[in-house]
């Protein structure tokens, strides 16, 4: 068994920010998939080469085990300490010994690692993130497209930043786009309270027009693109950029620093009064550490108020950590609905070991943060047999899990808004030599056995994300959809707003769910 950290995650990776801008490719945002920090790369494939394969290209049981062999082997060690304030394990290595971490893990514990060509040399290739790229199924669906679109990487320090703290570089800023090409769509979904983005007055729905004096909406060549790409994804803080923005059909011109943003997973938490009674109301963005004392916070507040009803907004919750999934769940449902039952278990290859299905957690795990809980404090619960659960296409993982979990626990969940992300596949996300990878282990079901659902989770009502109105208004689209659904079992009408598909942009490791290995 390997010493690894089995830190386990559903992914639900988004498109790539924008693609085929008009030639302007290379740069992560503007000419690729999804907003990606700089010390990530998005490799290319390279071409499969002609040459002889040594036996372990041909034959990767050879290599062994990969934890215990290859592990922390790097060609260039770093040196120093890692976020936490440890040494780094690097030791010196090779770039083949990189390389053969790589393949070797592949090979024991890639959902589908007996589909991995066998055609490619590790002597071909000058970097371990390009090797990587092409340790996946190349087999597609019925539907013509790649089976595997969920394989990528993160730098490991920008990757721990986020998980642990919840902190990133940016400028505070979530956003929405129509569209991969020109002409772009940029609107501001949310802005996080103290950032840059707050200090300079965007609001939910300002879209964007300039960066940078380049025109965002049709600029398209290669130096356009990564002039957009440098201003929206800034590489340091302390770096001013300039944008140009329309509301309400005025425009306006706004400078924002980049900066170490620390994002607040929970927010507008508050009472609704009702004439049917009190009902819940809290957003939630993010399944990482910081949540757990802050979504406990949440819910003893709302148990103090003698709620009858929740309205759970996931709207642009990527997912995080499975324990967190399975804690909220909990805290929605409590012990009558879900004691003796499972609230997700991971399904595996041939060569995996079966691991432990995830527990409704009745208390909590403890996740270090700069405000923890303490590990083992019992949970607050409402024990409500229905929930309500906003949603948007940026509904992803762990978030899923959220609704599946509860579902296989005989709980009604009523969906509010468009269909999720659909993404019920796993990986571990694993640490080598300053790159965190990212490659699918696993898919999760739930205690009824359900996990298809790879199109996403329907919405009982189809209602469009509404950003002229502040998250928590009651008259914002989605929370008045959800109130109206409540008191009288009816939808409201279609709006002309969803025939204008919109999706989240970010990178896909901001859409997963980690299972983390329980304590011994």
């Amino acid at each position: 068994m390997s010493t690894a950290p089995r830190l386990i995650a559903s992914l639900c990776a988004a498109a790539f920010v924008l693609a085929g801008c008009g030639g302007g490719g290379g740069s992560p945002g503007a000419g690729q998939t999804s907003q990606q920090p700089p010390p990530s790369t998005t490799p290319t494939n390279p071409t499969p080469p002609t040459g002889g394969a040594s036996p372990e290209d041909l034959n990767p049981n050879l290599l062994g085990e990969a934890f215990s062999t290859y592990w922390n082997l790097c060609a260039k060690p770093r040196t120093g300490l890692d976020t936490e304030g440890k040494p780094f394990p690097d030791r010196q290595g090779t770039l083949l010994d990189e390389l053969k971490f790589l393949r070797a893990w592949s090979n024991q514990y890639y959902l589908w690692y007996n589909e991995i060509p066998n055609t490619y040399r590790m002597a071909d290739f000058t970097n371990p993130i390009d090797y990587f790229n092409v340790l996946k199924t190349p087999a597609l669906t019925a539907s013509g497209q790649p089976k595997d679109k969920y394989h990528f990487t993160y730098a490991t320090e920008e990757w721990e930043k986020e998980q642990n703290s919840g902190i990133e570089l940016g400028y505070g800023v979530t956003w929405k786009r129509n569209s991969a090409t020109v002409p772009r769509t940029w609107l501001v979904a949310m802005v996080e309270p103290g950032s840059p983005a707050a200090a300079a007055g965007l609001r939910r729905g300002d879209m964007l027009l300039r960066v940078d004096g380049v025109d965002f909406v049709n600029g398209g060549t290669a130096d356009q693109v990564n002039r957009i790409n440098a201003g929206l994804f800034p590489e340091t803080a302390g770096v001013a950029h300039q944008f140009t923005l329309q509301r309400s059909g005025s425009t306006f011109d706004v400078s924002m620093l980049g900066a170490e943003v620390r994002i607040d997973p929970v927010k507008h938490v508050q009472v609704l009064d009702t004439p049917a009674g009190k009902v819940g109301y809290l957003s939630f963005e993010t399944h990482n550490q910081v949540s757990e004392k802050e979504l406990v916070d949440a819910f003893t507040t709302l148990k103090q108020a003698a709620v009858s009803d929740l309205v759970l907004d996931m709207r642009y919750n990527g997912g995080g950590l499975l324990y967190i999934a399975s804690e909220l769940s909990y805290m929605i449902a409590g012990p009558e609905q879900t004691s003796g039952k499972i609230f997700e278990r991971p399904q595996y290859n041939d060569k995996t070991p079966q691991q432990p299905a995830i527990p409704f957690r009745n208390t909590a795990y403890g996740f270090s943060s700069p405000n923890p809980v303490r590990a083992g404090t019992p949970l607050p619960y409402l024990g409500l047999k229905r929930v309500t659960v906003l949603t948007t296409s940026g509904t992803c993982s762990a978030s899923e899990a959220v609704i599946n979990g509860l579902r296989g626990a005989d709980v009604q969940v009523d969906v509010i808004g468009s269909t999720t992300c659909g993404k019920p596949y796993g990986f571990t996300p694993v640490p080598n030599c300053g790159t965190t990878y990212f490659s699918i282990e696993f898919k999760g079901v739930n205690n009824k056995g359900f996990g298809d659902f790879s199109d996403g989770l329907a919405p009982t009502c189809q209602v469009a994300d509404d950003l002229s109105r502040p998250l928590g208004d009651r008259s914002e689209g989605l929370l008045a959809a959800a109130l109206t659904y409540r008191e009288t079992g009816t939808c409201p009408p279609a709006s002309r707003a969803r025939q204008v598909p919109m999706e989240i942009v970010r990178h896909p490791a901001k859409e997963i769910s980690i299972y983390t290995k329980p304590r011994q």
